[in-house]
């Protein structure tokens, strides 16, 4: 598979965020994007994910032949700065509605709630709801949104916010192992996710981007 990007830009109203936009990723490769608050790194995100249309240029999967696919955000996961569950539902309730709603995507088979409870360190406690949690048990209970339903991208936006160092850890692990079953990751983020020969994308907002190597 391959997602590519040719010159975006993107408003928000008015405002001119960034241009000039351009990045192609093979399976098992991920993305870093990093700049300043205001930079464009969330609206880029939402941009891949189909939430907002680009000012200018496209964005297009392949599968290993060249072939085109669908479109990026039927085959993505987006997690963004909130969870998207709801805090009187349980978290197992929460868990089994976007396993439901989203469904699989080409027969691959995902994690049991049980199961993604557990990939998160929280085994036990899925019947609590999720109003009831600790902000870092929240944030893994949203990323545990992404094993119940399999897509082959993810698009992260600041994924460990909340988070302690153990669960940095874990979040990597998680990334890692997505990346080795041939998925992509792009994420948002001001700290380094730990993430084996990721790519870098600088966003520098409508004066352009610098793409490089995290280092």
């Amino acid at each position: 598979m391959h997602v590519e990007a040719t010159n975006l830009s993107a408003r928000r109203g008015e405002d001119l965020i960034f241009e000039g936009v351009s990045f192609r990723l093979e399976s098992g490769e991920a993305l870093v994007l990093t700049g300043k608050n205001g930079s464009g790194k969330s609206t880029l995100l939402r941009v891949l994910a189909g939430l907002l249309q680009p000012e200018k240029g496209i964005v297009a999967v392949s599968d290993s032949h060249g072939k085109a696919e669908r479109n990026l955000g039927e085959i993505s996961h987006y997690l963004g700065h909130r969870n998207a569950m709801k805090s009187e539902l349980t978290v197992a309730e929460n868990l089994i509605f976007w396993r439901d709603f989203l469904g699989d995507i080409d027969g691959v088979s995902s994690f049991s709630v049980e199961d993604a409870a557990e990939a998160v360190g929280l085994p036990g406690i899925a019947h609590l709801p999720f109003g009831y949690l600790s902000a870092g048990q929240q944030r893994r209970f949203a990323f545990a949104k992404l094993l119940i339903a399999h897509r082959p991208v993810w698009l992260l936006d600041e994924p460990t916010a909340a988070l302690d160092t153990s669960a940095d850890a874990l979040f990597a692990g998680l990334i890692e192992a997505h990346r080795k079953a041939g998925g992509i990751v792009i994420a948002a983020t001001h700290q380094p996710l730990g993430l084996a020969d990721a790519r870098e994308l600088k966003m520098t907002g409508f004066s352009g981007v610098d793409i490089g190597v995290w280092g």
